[in-house]
């Protein structure tokens, strides 16, 4: 039996539910968030635990199950369980999680009150931003490495599942829908599930994969913040987006923010080369070269 076997065969005390929740009888709703791939979210008062405000996450039984079922037989761990393992400063803790009384799996997680990165980067908020990109960037890095040392691999990395505080100075890492083990059965071709925008070629191609396809969405996740634009110009959002990923160069950054330090640009580039092989090998690198940055954008 396998680390992984046997980790998975271990409940997380204090974590997971093990009654079924009656959603709309335990949390009074205030507002919807933005909807992840396979999953709706909200922002409630949890009404048995003193009305803390906290997030909720609904997930799709239809979209979990088809998602799912590319792994029969190999123990594939649930989203909330992989979520409760990340305990980190910048990953949304995972509170609680279980299956509601209608069986959908369901996790609360605290509230980030803050900005999603997705709209800073839609509405141009330069305002919000100048100055603050390289201490997110930083924080960004730092939990998506800490989710790769724990030998996963994210998969969604994104502007849309990443939260930020009030006044910028923080940022938290969300979602783990798609994320998988970093082991081999679960980085065999054919698993093609990610966001267009920001997906490696390798998962375009149906190729074989690794936790590299995090710093390729990753990088693509830093241009976009810095410059509001893609890395390829493109008004298509659906699958075939990706394909220009590794049939046309992607434009250099310097051109769109001549003003940026050049080590962070390089870092960038760096991050989103379509050869695998050529690509910036692990987030310890990434950080290491973030140190190097003297300047803001």
């Amino acid at each position: 039996m396998g680390f992984f076997d046997k980790l998975f065969q271990k409940k997380e005390e204090g974590i997971e539910s093990t009654k079924k929740v009656d959603v709309e009888a335990r949390f009074e709703r205030l507002r919807s968030a933005v909807s992840g791939t396979m999953s709706n979210f909200f922002v409630a008062k949890d009404r048995h635990n003193d009305n803390r405000i906290v997030g909720v996450k609904l997930c799709d039984v239809e979209k979990v199950e088809f998602f799912e079922s590319r792994f029969k037989g190999l123990n594939k761990p649930q989203e909330g369980w992989i979520s409760a393992q990340m305990i980190h400063p910048n990953i949304a803790k995972t509170l609680e999680f279980g299956t509601t009384t209608k069986g959908q799996p369901y996790i609360v997680m605290e509230f980030v009150d803050g900005p999603g990165l997705q709209v800073l980067v839609l509405e141009r908020e330069e305002e919000k931003l100048r100055g603050k990109r390289l201490s997110l960037i930083t924080q960004m890095a730092e939990a998506l490495n800490y989710v790769h040392r724990k030998e996963f691999i994210h998969r969604d990395i994104c502007p849309r599942n990443y939260i930020c505080s009030m006044d910028l100075k923080t940022i938290k890492l969300i979602d783990f829908g798609l994320t998988l083990p970093a082991t081999r059965p679960f980085m065999l071709p054919g698993n093609r599930t990610g966001t267009p925008l920001y997906m490696a070629p390798e998962i375009v191609r149906r190729r074989s994969t690794d936790q590299r396809v995090d710093i390729f969405s990753f990088g693509v996740t830093c241009y976009h913040m810095i410059t509001f634009e893609l890395p390829w110009n493109t008004t298509d959002t659906t699958g075939k987006a990706a394909l220009q990923h590794d049939t046309a160069p992607p434009v250099e950054i310097l051109e769109l923010r001549p003003d940026l330090d050049k080590t962070l640009a390089n870092a960038i580039m760096s991050a989103i080369k379509a050869n695998v092989d050529q690509r910036t090998p692990d987030m310890e690198t990434f950080l290491r070269q973030l140190r190097q940055v003297k300047t803001s954008p």
